[in-house]
């Protein structure tokens, strides 16, 4: 019982960090048509600015977590305007995976160059080390953290996408970015406030995820197959579609470790690849919820 629990504690969390990122390429992808492979180095980025904020600058977990993410966004805001706007519901996907990963490289040589090969850790708080009581069972704060903020960014994102103008005027300009122009709504902010949103939620995830996904140089490379088989499994921009793809591909994988640690990843491609046998297109493909 103790191992099941642990298992279902890592998973849920594991998964919750998988969302938080995965989620923003699944709203580029759904919504903008953008195969964007360099989502996995705008994570990277955010860890590596909140290492580097709270350990050469001394800030506090919570303000490294906002410049990181805000920094994040900044640097990448003129990618959009410059790159990746001119490739906005393209046909030609290959351009679309050669730029993206071409970025990639770029970030990946740049950020070796600046910060070296090892790894990186971002100290947490003394409010995040230890123990939460929940009956008889305890789970590391830091686990129930994360999960607590990938439950409130799932929320928020629905609330964001499903109950404001502002999802309302994006998912008319998706449909029909002309007629949207024609009706007055400004498509080129849209397409850039949808942007820096999922470059906002990569880096979170790469701060709140760095003691599961651990921060290095290769970080972009290695895990971003993870984040496009979550998009994959929960079909391309449904909120909810990644949420689930994110909870049961990360406890069949963190199972997997757990009970058969020699097979690695083996569980957590053998789930993807019966999933998609089943559900081809994901959970809710064409579903914003």
């Amino acid at each position: 019982m103790e191992t099941m629990f642990g298992i279902a504690v890592d998973g849920v969390a594991y998964g919750m960090i998988l969302f938080i990122i995965s989620v923003g390429l699944s709203v580029t992808l759904g919504l903008m048509r953008v195969v964007n492979l360099a989502h996995g180095a705008f994570a990277m980025v955010g860890g590596y600015i909140a290492s580097y904020a709270a350990q050469e600058a001394g800030l506090p977990y919570a303000a490294a977590l906002v410049v990181a993410v805000a920094l994040t966004v900044l640097a990448t805001l003129p990618l959009e305007r410059l790159l990746y706007r001119r490739i906005y519901g393209s046909a030609n996907e290959l351009a679309q995976v050669l730029l993206t990963i071409g970025l990639t490289f770029v970030i990946v040589a740049g950020i070796n160059y600046l910060f070296g090969p090892t790894l990186k850790r971002i100290p947490l708080p003394d409010l995040l080390i230890g123990t939460v009581e929940l009956g008889p069972k305890a789970i590391p704060t830091h686990r129930a953290f994360v999960i607590a903020a990938g439950a409130v960014t799932l929320l928020g994102l629905w609330w964001l996408l499903e109950r404001t103008d502002f999802g309302i005027r994006l998912r008319a300009a998706v449909d029909d970015p002309a007629m949207a122009a024609a009706l007055g709504i400004r498509t080129e902010r849209l397409y850039l406030a949808t942007f820096a949103l999922g470059t906002g939620l990569a880096a979170l995830g790469g701060v709140l995820g760095a003691e599961l996904l651990p921060l290095e140089p290769y970080y972009a490379i290695r895990y971003i197959v993870l984040f496009l088989a979550v998009v994959a499994v929960g079909g391309a921009g449904s909120i909810f579609g990644s949420a689930a793809a994110a909870l049961a591909l990360g406890i069949v994988d963190t199972a997997g470790k757990y009970l058969i640690p020699s097979f690695g990843e083996f569980f957590f491609y053998a789930a993807l690849i019966l999933i998609l046998f089943r559900w081809p297109h994901g959970f809710f493909k064409g579903r914003t919820a």
